[in-house]
């Protein structure tokens, strides 16, 4: 009954709201996109063997969300599983809010059948990105989907408009459950080899006889002589894949929200974390369809044959089914400076406008003055008080139970500590620590990641983009800065870095809060290779970050402050009609805008 009068209530607040916009008054905020995510567990069977996933609304992988620049997009997310949940949005900054950012050290997670809404803008931002649950190895099941945030109207694209879109969420992926996959990492082990990759879910086209029958594998439907953007992204658990669709060429038209200089390619590494966008021109004859693959990389790769993910491309006049064998990457890992070289090739496309009407390249990166530098070393596990462990510089991150802004809000002390050291130590043994940057406001730093592991591994820093200036074998000294692309790097969140070598980033420090920064490896991450960033503003007015929002869930030292949350399994079916008549009232003063 209550909910049936809030409803009725709320449609009456919608129409008269709807009746004064028709008066003449007009809305003061950006728009707004609204979802209602219910994840929960589902049955599936992507490499033929059935196995309980993370599904998202009943689908896998999760349905889109689409937003514009400068957006505000609210998710209502309703946790089904049996363990607390947290949803994370890789790439999408949330300026001044990492109260919305998904992980352990800024929320506290989502108890089993409650709910929690998310509220973030997408400030300046452009391009694809990804959201996923960043507790527990859950990404290991699934639980996870694509993020489109489109230009402005005003903002014309640096290429022709594409006839139509797809997404590819590719990874790798294995029969076991992420519970159990937990419990390999727990018990001192590798994950070892995955049994497969998947593609948008779904297992390989039986390419050949190693193939079993009856597995589901991903169509993409097309139409001769049309482009389309191609949007992947590798949301797998370790595996760096490479990406080729079968005589089509890759056009690399975005990374992670900047647009690059154009370049072909016949096939494109993407590592665990990765997002880009490519323009494919379907020009070949339609005598057969044609294969999609995603391919283990920097492994034994005749080993690893099976680790391989197939989908079919097939013309709308195709006269015939894929045959022979899968097409090669034109690129061989045992000879990584060519490799490394692809990646270097990724320049940025400094004419284009982005998010803003003003060209990419109009900042001027390069004539910063770096006020900071920290070196962040990776090393192979080890044990610590018994514990198989991951660290960077020698710090196994222990996370806190109460989250460290939140901390900071209500004045909890001992939470964590500000000494995470900015350069490798030799003189202390490997430890657990809660451990983070104490950075410095407006400060413009060198970010080195230095890989002394034995497998490629992608960093990730949440609220940014950085500048990737240099990337070479070995190990970094400060004799290397005179290497840099000062001019015209791609800015990005998530970056690679080879075995027996480093990756320089340049940040500048504008965005407030405390801010993750991790492998996304999932195995490493998951045995502590992470820590945070603190970037406070000495002289905080409210105007460069937000509050604590009225939603937030307590935890920890805090847990005392949480009330209790009505469950209903009715909630998300309401908020689902609520969602309904948002997007109808906004397609009504679309209509009032046109008429007014």
């Amino acid at each position: 009954m209550a909910a049936a009068y809030f409803f009725s209530r709320f449609t009456t607040f919608l129409f008269v709201s709807s009746l004064a916009l028709l008066c003449g008054f007009s809305l003061a905020e950006d728009p707004s996109v609204s979802y209602v995510f219910e994840v929960s567990y589902i049955t599936a069977s992507p490499l033929g063997v059935p196995q309980q996933v993370i599904a998202v609304n009943g689908t896998f992988p999760g349905p889109v969300i689409n937003a514009t620049t400068n957006y505000n997009v609210d998710v209502n997310v309703f946790n089904r599983l049996d363990e607390p949940l947290l949803l994370t949005w890789n790439g999408i900054q949330t300026q001044g809010d990492s109260w919305q950012d998904g992980v352990l050290g800024t929320n506290c997670p989502i108890p089993p059948n409650w709910n929690f809404t998310y509220n973030f803008q997408v400030k300046d931002q452009i391009g694809s990105f990804f959201y996923f649950p960043s507790l527990n190895f859950q990404r290991a099941s699934g639980g996870f989907g694509p993020i489109i945030i489109n230009n402005r109207d005003r903002i014309p694209l640096p290429f022709n408009k594409p006839d139509g879109e797809i997404s590819f969420m590719i990874g790798d992926w294995y029969t076991q459950n992420y519970t159990a996959l937990r419990g390999v990492l727990d018990s001192g082990s590798e994950l070892g080899m995955p049994d497969g990759v998947l593609i948008n879910g779904k297992g390989p086209y039986k390419y050949n006889n190693s193939v079993p029958d009856g597995i589901q594998y991903e169509t993409i439907n097309v139409d001769p002589g049309k482009t389309y953007r191609i949007r992947v992204h590798n949301v797998g658990t370790s595996t760096s894949l490479n990406f080729r669709i079968q005589n089509h060429k890759l056009l690399l038209v975005e990374t992670e929200g900047n647009y690059n200089l154009q370049t072909n390619f016949t096939d494109f590494d993407i590592h665990v974390g990765q997002s880009y966008s490519f323009l494919v021109t379907m020009d070949q004859n339609a005598s057969s369809d044609y294969y999609i693959v995603a391919s283990a990389r920097f492994v034994n790769e005749t080993a690893w044959q099976r680790v391989t993910g197939v989908g079919i491309l097939h013309y709308s006049n195709s006269k015939g089914k894929a045959s022979g064998p899968l097409p090669v990457p034109a690129t061989d890992v045992s000879k990584p400076w060519s490799v490394m070289n692809q990646q270097r090739a990724i320049k940025q496309n400094t004419s284009a406008s982005g998010a803003r009407p003003n060209p990419q390249g109009s900042y001027h990166y390069g004539q910063i003055n770096i006020t900071g530098t920290y070196i962040l070393r990776s090393m192979p596990p080890t044990k610590i008080n018994g514990s198989f462990r991951a660290t960077l510089n020698g710090i196994s991150f222990l996370n806190p139970n109460t989250p460290m802004r939140l901390a900071d809000k209500h004045k909890v002390k001992g939470v964590y500590k500000l000494d995470f050291p900015n350069t490798p130590t030799n003189n202390r043994p490997p430890r657990l620590e809660t451990s983070i940057i104490n950075a410095t406001y407006k400060g413009f730093i060198q970010v080195i990641f230095q890989n002394n592991d034995t497998k490629v591994q992608t960093f990730h820093i949440d609220g940014y983009s950085f500048y990737v200036v240099a990337m070479d074998f070995g190990n970094w000294t400060e004799d290397k800065k005179g290497s840099y692309n000062n001019w015209d790097a791609v800015s990005r969140s998530t970056v690679e870095v080879y075995p027996g070598a480093w990756t320089a980033v340049l940040i500048s420090l504008d965005n407030v809060g405390v801010w993750n920064i991790r492998v996304e490896n999932l195995d490493r991450w998951y045995l502590g290779q992470e820590t945070y960033m603190r970037i406070i503003n000495p002289e905080e007015n409210g105007s460069t970050e937000m509050d604590q929002p009225g939603n937030a869930l307590y935890c920890g030292a805090l847990k005392s402050l949480q009330k209790d949350q009505p469950h209903s399994s009715a909630t998300p079916l309401l908020n689902g009609k609520l969602n309904l008549i948002f997007s109808l009232v906004m397609v009504l003063l679309a209509l009032v805008s046109v008429l007014c």
